[in-house]
């Protein structure tokens, strides 16, 4: 798992929290950060899996994006 998948994550589940406290506190501001944190982090969660993906089928090449 890449560091930009976990990240990813974190940034969403934050995303997510601060929508649920903005909308039971009645603070439109505090929801739309959780949401500009949750797209941040599927953005990055993307990233990361992208990232992944291409490590993985340069070893199946019999390369390894690593050494270079």
């Amino acid at each position: 798992m890449e560091k930009e998948q976990i990240s990813g994550k974190a940034d969403k589940l934050k995303g997510k929290m601060k929508q649920g406290i903005g909308k039971a506190t009645n603070n439109p501001n505090l929801q739309g950060e959780g949401v500009v944190d949750e797209t941040k982090g599927k953005v990055k969660e993307a990233y990361g899996d992208v990232k992944s993906a291409i490590k993985h089928a340069d070893k199946k090449a019999g390369s390894d994006v690593d050494d270079k």
